[in-house]
């Protein structure tokens, strides 16, 4: 398992200068010292996760294989997590056990439609919410609860929720569902590999334990090193260098569509837990090559506030390109080269060529994409965001502005005790 970066489009941001605020940030996080340190479980969840903790979750993850789909209700790092490893490691045109997605938003029209699927259907429920009183999920269940059975809830439904207190655990406990943890240290965003993600990529039907894995060794070798040669800290420092130069805005881009929902994970990782005080990088994410025939424009020569990050595939399994007798679309100079080495190329060729207009790029190198290479990726990214936020100044693991729409949306809605 290998993940390496490449700087030759950013060594003008002059990343290795920061290294000593790196080291100190990354020592507040092992020391836990800095703000938040009271949610800094997800550090150990990878060498604590014991085999007998990944048996229990796949033994429950086989029994909600047993209906036949599982509707996953959560919002957020709830969500995204498990998403984001269902997307990049299934095959989107197979047969494998079908893991539906509800109460991440509340599109009236979505909902509708997901219950006249699911009516007469043998489903399974994963709830997962600390509270059990989160808006778009509780709405969420409250409407799929009653299309179960109340003899079937039992077998079909699971709760991951908090331990002793909340709505939902109150609710698993008069009900006798099964459940699983949220650890009070461990939030949100940073909960993927818990039971909170955990739960639903087993019951698509893939491999946790080596997710796990790939997320052990990458922790093993970020705790073991905190010279520029560490992942973490050269993406802490990539990211704040480019910051401080006036790139504003962080564009996480992908060549292969499976790793949409990655982004969208990143985005809420780093989004929610730099943006705080007036400062932080945006998170943005584009679809390559896709977006090259539309944000592609603005990328190459709009305003130059922005930077660039690649996840770059080494091996992938794909066609070879066929040759045609009559060349008509002129593409025979491709023939018998695989799809994967054009769209890597094409990869190498728009990096270039950003970094050409003003865009400093950074390549990160993945040798394939499997559940090992994603654990690991998923590690590498918490613990640079841990690094990075502390950088900028700010508490990584806090989330104080989200709490603003709500209360006047609660308001709004005549929730009682809120006007």
């Amino acid at each position: 398992m290998d993940i390496s970066f490449d700087f030759t489009y950013a060594q003008s941001l002059g990343a290795d200068k920061l290294l000593g605020e790196a080291q100190a940030a990354r020592s507040m996080l092992l020391n836990r010292s800095g703000a938040g340190s009271d949610f800094l479980g997800w550090l150990e969840l990878p060498s604590q996760t014991s085999d007998s903790d990944l048996n229990a979750i796949q033994a429950a993850a086989d029994t909600l294989r047993q209906a036949e789909l599982l509707v996953s209700i959560g919002i957020g790092g709830s969500y995204l997590g498990a998403r984001a490893a269902i997307s990049a490691l299934s095959n989107p045109f197979g047969s494998g056990f079908p893991v539906l997605f509800a109460g991440h938003q509340m599109d009236a029209r979505y909902h509708a439609e997901l219950l006249e699927y699911l009516s007469g259907r043998d489903f399974a429920i994963n709830v997962i919410s600390k509270s059990g009183t989160t808006t778009e999920p509780g709405l969420a269940f409250r409407m799929l609860w009653d299309l179960i059975p109340p003899e079937r809830r039992r077998d079909r439904v699971i709760a991951t929720t908090d331990h002793k207190k909340g709505a939902l655990r109150q609710l698993a406990d008069t009900e006798g569902l099964r459940s699983f943890i949220i650890p009070d240290d461990v939030g949100g965003r940073f909960s993927v590999l818990s039971p909170v993600g955990l739960l639903p990529i087993a019951a698509a039907g893939l491999d946790i334990k080596a997710l796990l894995q790939g997320a052990r060794e990458m922790q093993s070798r970020l705790y073991a090193d905190d010279s520029f040669q560490n992942t973490a800290i050269q993406y802490a420092c990539y990211r704040n260098a480019a910051y401080r130069q006036g790139h504003k805005i962080e564009i996480m881009a992908a060549y292969q569509q499976s790793l949409f929902y990655t982004a969208e994970w990143w985005k809420q990782l780093y989004g929610e837990s730099e943006g705080k005080g007036g400062k932080g990088i945006f998170p943005a994410a584009v679809n390559l090559s896709t977006d090259l025939h539309s944000m592609g424009q603005w990328i190459q020569d709009g305003e130059r506030t922005i930077f660039e990050t690649v996840l770059d595939i080494k091996e992938a399994d794909g066609p070879t390109i066929p040759r045609l007798a009559q060349d008509t679309d002129q593409l025979n100079y491709l023939a018998g080269r695989s799809m994967h080495s054009v769209n890597r190329t094409a990869l190498q060729a728009t990096l270039k060529a950003h970094h050409s207009g003003g865009v400093p790029g950074l390549r990160i190198e993945l040798d394939r994409l499997d559940a090992e290479h994603l654990g690991a990726l998923f590690y590498l990214f918490e613990f640079g965001c841990g690094i990075s936020a502390y950088m900028l100044g700010v508490n990584p693991f806090d989330q104080p502005g989200v709490e603003a729409y709500k209360k006047n949306m609660f308001a709004m809605l005549g929730k009682p005790g809120h006007s």
